[in-house]
């Protein structure tokens, strides 16, 4: 029976095969009506040509067979397999290629157009129009496609002669109308081919002109009116683009006026319109994919709550973004909790697990549905098998889905029975998980995924508690300590308590004796919890037994860890040796600088002597500090230059450089009138800083960047008195809630380097004021990354992170000039989420880098010891003011000491001795008297004609004279 059965089958295909000839598909673009006989002579060359292309062709379409047979999921290569049988004409072997790629993956609309197009033009009899209406029924099931359905329902309209034809239009149009009726954009398309197809049959059925219709007529006309006039009115109560033409359209139709409550719902659409145009405008605007566009026109219609809309916009988004997992499962949560419709929800999930089969959590989901709707369990047994076979990306993913299918075959089990054929079914699922995760899993990716051995405790504790079988649990207890696992604390600990509630006292004893024995991460643990059970339960003899084996297990732990401490105390000295050495060489080449620039500096002064000036008045003013880095791009030439212009040497005028050129822009600054701050409006003023010292227009370029927040009142960046940007400013605006709104834009990348923005505060008044914007407590829902290469970017992290749980905010730690640090912090939804990610990520790699992940818990900062007072006060010379923000630490004071002591109650003749004055005077102080350079000068040949001949002054030590020798920077 099988081979005559075989025997029918393969002459069925011959016969098929022999048929397809005949009616071989024309190659796109030809004409089919004409014949392919008429060739004309002087085509051969052209004809030889056309073989060749024939022949390269069956070639590659061989050549692409064979790979399809070695990669299956190969998506490209079907698709230029199927474009080639097309352009060949293949009828047969196009059908077995579609129908190949189409059991695999769910084909997009275009490939789904030309499949049916291909065969509507091919179906000639009843038999093939049922074939292709099974086609179309396929094809509806893949995305929500308004073309699709509107081919369906023309193609249907074609076999309206046939029994119960009319019916079946009517149906096909029904479920078009349910599945895209709702589209904003095309579902207006649908609605006006019903409506002409109802208008076709109204004509059918008018009576001829001058006859009397019998009642069966009349009742039939009112019939078919009263349809249009429901499709009208339904139509009319939808948001649908062009609804004005379709309301016109209704009015001129209809006979009589139409309804209020027509025009009230017509309204209301027209409202709900208004504002869903906003979302279509962005998604007509707006590049592939669109995912930002979507969600936010998702976010819409789930505030709306129309359960319909919402499945309809999600499925319009999934169409154009078929392969983002995280998009398919928001939808499918969706559906489980909200709609909880059988066919609805399975169906999603199936669509999922097809374009992203390599994402195990929708393999889970589905699995759960299945479960929750009563799937028959071969159903569900067949789907994990393909899931199996899914090709995940990972190991843990394996682990994953195996203990969410041992988690529902334990759902399955009723315990009450000693035995059944369901528990039978759990132990032999486990232990083929365990080998399974050893054989095929461990030799791909070179790891079991499951190195705590989590399937085997999961079923030890079903042994234990639900089957009473302690002696198959200790077994698996033992295979998981074989495995590696007997060095951690917790594991023991673990087994112990497992133990301590289904076991007995004495397999505890043992279990604490060979973790005291085997535990290398904390010891003192285990022994703690040996001494308690000895000393609730045990004897005397167990006592002393476990005080001894505990003492000798500490004393050798005590010993290895003195070890270990002396080896990173050596390596830790080892690293302070080399640090002192880095910083000798730091002072040497900084003391060989310093010496070369005296060199410089002597040189100057004696050409300064021997001009014999001291400098003129009008020039004598001390030149601005630099602010660090504004100098960058100066020449020790140019310095130079302006040194001794300052003593009153003008250097040759240079052409401007072009590196010169934007410190030349920024001089012009200098004329621009200063503007004070006003503490009044801290509350409604922001402070920005480490912005580039070379922006160009930071006025503009800072209002651009804040008109988001709120109306902008003035911008006042901060520049020195040569008129360069210091890398700062405040921003004021018109209200205190756009202030608080720009607090947001912190650390927001301008010009490649992070913008810190915080509040404008008086640290005179608020000196424990302090602004850090993340949190410097335990998050046990964020996580702390390092090791990262400096070239992985947000997206990369994210990609990685994201497969262990719903990502939130990803935050790359950089420093002030943006450079990554090899830092991040990711934070997930909740604690259960971050705390798996730590499990799976800690040791992994990524582009050779093994990373290192905890939960973020950062250390307490050590605030700087305050210095005494005492000494302070001896030593500490008056501050000066400098600005809001005082002197930097780069900019050192060259001021003399003589001259900074003015604080002390002493007063200095001209001759240099000092005269004590009582601080108790009452004479009020006289101010010193302003000096010409000439008098400066006499005073410092006195302060020289009567110093000691012992005495050698030193032109480089600028403390020994009553003024400053280099100008103050």
């Amino acid at each position: 029976m099988a081979a005559a059965g075989a025997e029918a089958a393969a002459a069925a295909a011959e016969e098929e095969e022999e048929a397809a000839e005949k009616r071989r598909l024309p190659p796109p673009g030809a004409d089919p009506e004409s014949g392919g006989d008429s060739e004309d002579e002087g085509d051969s060359d052209s004809s030889g040509d056309g073989e060749d292309e024939e022949k390269e062709n069956e070639a590659e379409i061989q050549r692409l067979e064979e790979q399809l047979s070695i990669n299956a999921f190969d998506y490209n290569c079907h698709l230029d397999l199927i474009k080639l049988l097309r352009q060949e004409g293949e009828l047969v072997k196009l059908r077995r290629a579609r129908q190949k790629m189409s059991e695999l993956f769910p084909l997009t609309e275009e490939i789904w157009l030309d499949w049916l197009k291909d065969e509507i033009k091919m179906a000639s009899e009843n038999s093939e129009r049922e074939k292709v209406y099974e086609l179309f029924e396929r094809a509806v099931k893949d995305y929500i496609c308004p073309e699709i359905w509107l081919e369906y329902a023309q193609y249907s309209i074609g076999g309206i002669g046939q029994e119960g034809g009319i019916e079946k239009v009517r149906s096909i149009f029904e479920r078009a109308l349910t599945a895209v009726g709702l589209h904003v954009t095309k579902g207006t398309a649908l609605w006006e081919a019903y409506r002409e197809f109802e208008n076709a049959i109204l004509e059918t059925a008018q009576p001829a002109p001058g006859s009397v219709p019998s009642p069966e007529q009349q009742q039939m006309l009112c019939s078919q009116l009263e349809r249009i006039h429901t499709l009208f009115r339904r139509q009319l109560g939808i948001p649908l683009l062009d609804m004005e033409a379709s309301y016109a359209e209704y009015e001129e139709w209809s006979e009589e006026p139409i309804p209020e409550t027509i025009i009230k719902n017509y309204k209301k659409a027209l409202q709900q319109l208004e504002k869903c145009k906003p979302y279509e405008e962005a998604l007509l605007g707006a590049e592939t994919p669109k995912l930002a566009e979507y969600q936010a026109y998702i976010d819409f219609e789930m505030k709306a709550g129309d359960p319909a809309r919402i499945q309809l916009i999600y499925e319009r988004a999934l169409a154009e973004n078929c392969l983002v997992p995280d998009l398919w499962a928001r939808y499918n949560q969706y559906l489980d909790r909200q709609l909880r419709v059988k066919e609805l929800v399975l169906s999603a999930h199936d669509r999922a697990v097809r374009n992203c089969p390599w994402t195990v959590g929708l393999w889970i989901r589905y699995l759960l549905a299945m479960e929750r709707h009563g799937v028959d369990h071969c159903i569900i047994s067949e789907m994990f098998e393909k899931a199996l076979n899914a090709g995940f990306i990972q190991a843990t993913d394996y682990v994953e889905i195996w203990q969410a299918y041992l988690d529902y075959l334990r759902r399955r089990v009723d315990f009450t029975q000693d035995s059944s054929k369901e528990l039978e079914e759990l132990r032999s699922a486990f232990a083929r998980a365990v080998e399974y995760l050893k054989q095929e899993v461990e030799e791909r990716f070179s790891e079991s995924g499951d190195p705590s051995c989590t399937i085997m405790q999961n079923w030890a504790r079903v042994e234990a508690r639900l089957c009473n079988n302690m002696q198959k649990a200790r077994e698996l207890w033992d295979n998981i300590m074989t495995k590696g696992n007997a060095k951690y604390a917790n594991m023991w600990l673990e087994y112990y308590n497992l133990e301590r509630a289904h076991g007995d006292t004495q397999h505890c004893r043992k279990a604490l004796h060979r973790a005291v024995q085997c535990t290398s991460d904390y010891p003192e643990h285990v022994c703690e919890v040996l001494l308690t059970l000895e000393r609730i339960e045990g004897t005397l003899e167990d006592w002393d037994a476990a005080v001894q084996k505990t003492e000798n297990r500490l004393a050798r732990v005590n010993e290895q860890r003195a070890k270990v401490a002396e080896k990173e105390a050596a390596l830790a000295k080892q690293e302070e040796e080399k640090a002192e050495q880095r910083k000798q060489a730091r002072a040497e080449k900084k003391a060989s600088k310093k010496a070369k620039k005296n060199r410089i500096g002597d040189k100057r002064k004696a050409d300064d002597d021997d001009e014999g000036e001291w400098g003129r008045e009008e020039e004598a003013e001390q030149p601005s500090k630099r602010h660090k880095g504004d100098g960058d791009g100066l020449l020790l030439e140019e310095d130079m230059e302006l040194e001794t212009g300052l003593f009153g040497r003008s250097g040759p005028e240079k052409p401007d450089r072009p590196a010169n050129q934007k410190q030349k822009a920024s001089t012009s600054r200098k004329d621009i009138p200063k503007v004070l701050h006003d503490s009044s409006k801290d509350n409604v003023t922001v402070f920005v800083s480490n912005l580039s010292y070379n922006m160009a227009e930071p006025e503009v370029k800072l209002k651009e960047l804040f008109e988001s927040c709120g109306e902008v009142e003035q911008i006042r960046p901060v520049f020195s008195n040569k008129g360069t940007f210091r890398g700062y400013c405040y921003v004021e605006f018109k209200d205190e809630k756009s202030a608080l709104q720009a607090l947001g834009l912190d650390r927001k990348v301008v010009e490649g380097r992070p913008m810190f923005v915080s509040p404008c505060v008086d640290k005179n008044k608020n000196p424990d004021f302090k602004v850090f914007r993340y949190s410097t407590t335990l998050e046990k829902h964020k996580l702390f990354i390092s090791g990262l290469p400096f070239s992985c970017t947000k997206e990369e992290l994210e990609d990685v992170c994201k497969a262990h749980g719903n990502v939130k905010d990803i935050r790359l730690v950089t420093n002030r000039a943006g450079k990554p640090k090899g830092l991040a912090y990711v934070e997930y939804e909740n604690e259960a989420q971050a705390s798996q990610a730590v499990l799976k990520m800690d040791g992994l790699t990524i582009k050779d880098h093994v990373i290192k992940v905890a939960i973020s818990n950062p250390p307490l900062r050590k605030l700087p010891d305050k210095p005494e007072a005492g000494r302070a006060s001896q030593f500490a010379a008056p501050r000066q003011i400098y600005g809001a923000r005082g002197k930097g630490r780069t900019q050192l004071s060259m001021m003399p000491r003589a001259l900074q002591r003015q604080s002390n109650p002493v007063a200095k003749a001209e001759n240099g001795m000092v005269q004590n004055s009582p601080a108790t005077s009452s004479e009020p102080a006289e101010e010193p008297k302003k000096m010409s350079n000439a008098d400066f000068a006499k005073m410092l040949l006195n302060n020289l004609a009567g110093a000691s001949s012992s005495q050698t002054l030193n032109r480089n030590t600028p403390r020994q004279l009553p003024f400053p020798r280099e100008p103050a920077w």
